[in-house]
């Protein structure tokens, strides 16, 4: 009875030490209760040895794959019986299947589908009639069920799991082609009906075809007028021009019609104290700037206190350079102020040292008393409109001697008009209300804004646009 189950495919299941096997019975041994397999598979990997010995206690469970010689066996009425019993067994477990490598009799194929049925019966080595009955008729119906060995079932299974399936894995998938396949308009009519679809899709595109230009982000989206550039004239050119940043034209005015231009302030009520304080308070903000700004003015940096040395004269420009150091002195700077002892000066100039003398900060009156070492800005309001004949003083040309052999950076405020030979060499020259023309030279001019309302330039033939914008002290340029 042994050699019925001869070339029959079984699987072993020996636990999870051993695992589980699969091949075609070689010989069954009822005297040692073992079982050989040839060809067999492990775990669903080919073994590399031709043939696996099973003892009887290895086995935990044995299941019949395909019996080779039962088409060959009538079929008992016992059989039948046990057949149909079988059969229900089957289909219920007909959705529940492994594939496992398919090995016959016949012929072998390392990659073919083997189907089990987890469900499906499974018997100890010593096997009964009643059993090999069961097999046999579970075969009978597989058979039926696939169609035979070259059924179309088996094809199928061949197809998704042979080794031909993996002919074509190479090639590119088609994304292109596989979207034109998509038909947006007819999914969107589906959607939302073809003619409110039609609709929505005529409003888009008009949309689309309103949509404005894109803007750079210095572009105004709204349209402007032609910028004017020359927006200050003078009836006296002073024979220079200068542009601002932004390329507005700032002409220069004669010494004259500078003169008449602050005296019809004085009569619209900008008075000489007014015009002495925002001289100070712009004139301050921009040294501040040039020693360093909030880089060097900081509660951490109290050790390192910048020092500027303010050179004065008795006139109404060294009163606005005192008014300067007074602002100053206010923020922290170490000021220290030059004005000669003098019998009679201007009153702007006695009040302006007034207050400055509440600031606690040094003041001398001669040269000497003046720092050896170099400081970190001089500041030079020695010059006087009115009076050119100071520079020949002893007083004058110490202290421009000082300036000039101290080595640091000056700042000239409301320079003389056209010196040829200036005094003191400066880096920056700060202008006040409108540049006076100066001399060719190296340095930078910056001006202020002094507060003269625009009527007052009209009053006086000037057509004035501020060229200032936000701020109170400018750079000018040569063009």
């Amino acid at each position: 009875m042994a050699t019925d189950w001869l070339g029959s495919v079984v699987s072993i299941n020996c636990g999870l030490t051993l695992g589980i096997y699969q091949g075609e019975v070689s010989s069954v041994d009822h005297s040692s209760q073992t079982i050989s397999l040839k060809q067999p598979y492990h775990n669903g990997v080919r073994c590399p040895l031709p043939e696996v010995t099973f003892s009887a206690i290895d086995i935990k469970e044995l299941k019949f794959l395909d019996i080779h010689n039962t088409v060959n066996k009538p079929s008992t009425g016992q059989g039948a019986a046990t057949e149909s019993s079988f059969h229900a067994s089957a289909r219920r477990g007909q959705s529940n299947r492994v594939a496992l490598p398919h090995v016959t009799g016949g012929s072998q194929s390392a990659t073919a589908p083997i189907t089990i049925l987890r469900r499906g019966r499974h018997m100890a080595p010593a096997a009964s009639s009643n059993s090999r009955g069961a097999m046999q008729s579970t075969q009978k119906k597989s058979g039926v069920r696939n169609g035979g060995a070259g059924g179309p079932a088996r094809t199928r299974d061949d197809e998704c799991f042979g080794a031909g399936t993996d002919e074509n894995m190479d090639a590119d998938f088609d994304f292109e082609g596989n979207l034109a396949l998509f038909d947006k308009a007819a999914v969107f009519s589906q959607m939302g009906g073809a003619g409110g679809h039609s609709s929505r899709a005529q409003h888009h595109s008009a949309q689309c075809d309103q949509k404005p230009a894109s803007y750079r982000h210095d572009e105004n989206i709204l349209e402007a007028k032609p910028v004017v550039y020359r927006q200050i004239t003078v009836p006296q050119p002073g024979g220079q021009e200068y542009c601002t940043d932004s390329g507005l034209v700032v002409p220069s005015v004669p010494y004259e019609l500078y003169k008449r231009l602050l005296a019809a302030a004085e009569r619209w009520g900008l008075s000489l104290e007014r015009r002495l304080e925002t001289t100070g308070v712009c004139s301050s903000q921009m040294a501040l700037t040039l020693l360093g700004g909030p880089n060097r003015l900081t509660p951490k940096n109290v050790h390192q206190k910048p020092t500027v040395v303010l050179l004065c004269g008795p006139h109404i420009q060294g009163a606005q350079g005192v008014s300067c150091g007074r602002h100053m002195a206010n923020h922290g700077v170490e000021v220290i102020l030059f004005l000669p002892n003098f019998v009679k000066m201007q009153e702007s100039v006695t009040n302006e040292v007034q207050l400055y003398s509440g600031t606690s900060s040094k003041q001398v009156a001669s040269v000497k008393d003046l720092p050896t070492s170099p400081v970190d800005l001089v500041i030079n309001c020695l010059d006087c409109h009115e009076n050119p004949l100071l520079r020949e003083q002893s007083w004058y040309q110490s202290a421009a001697d000082w300036a000039n052999q101290n080595r640091a950076p000056v700042l000239s405020i409301d320079p003389m008009v056209g010196s040829r030979h200036r005094s003191v060499e400066a880096k920056w020259i700060l202008s006040l209300g409108l540049p006076l023309p100066l001399a060719e030279t190296d340095s930078r001019v910056y001006l202020c804004d002094i507060g003269i309302p625009k009527m007052v330039f009209q009053e006086v033939g000037i057509r004035y646009h501020s060229p200032f914008g936000c701020k109170f002290v400018i750079p000018l340029h040569t063009p």
